[in-house]
């Protein structure tokens, strides 16, 4: 199953995706296929260059285990760190959104 993870209750990226999701990720033992991860609101700090959480992202991005990692962009804008994320990290809204869900045939989206 192909899944997309949205980021937008408070400390979910750093505390859910940190602790729980990425040492899955990293140990193949993660049991769906991640298509992507879009953030919202203070979670997009995650993807900062030099955040150890990013920077871990960015790795399983560049490995294949993650589709695409997508910051809202409005969310960004307003922290001033939209020209500051990890490599292959992009920005986006709802239709970019939808096009890369699409594109990759996410089957279900799980908002954390």
């Amino acid at each position: 199953m192909k899944v997309l993870y949205i980021f937008s209750t408070p400390n979910s990226a750093s505390y859910i995706l940190g602790r729980m999701i990425l040492p899955q990720l990293e140990n193949d033992a993660h049991p769906v296929e991640v298509a992507g991860m879009f953030f919202f609101l203070d979670n997009n700090y995650v993807l900062v260059k030099g955040n150890p959480i990013g920077e871990r992202l960015a790795k399983l991005l560049r490995d294949g285990k993650i589709g695409f990692l997508m910051g809202c962009d409005q969310c960004c804008y307003e922290r001033n760190i939209a020209d500051k994320l990890v490599e292959g990290a992009t920005i986006g809204c709802f239709p970019n959104l939808y096009g890369k869900a699409q594109q990759l045939g996410v089957e279900q989206v799980i908002t954390l």
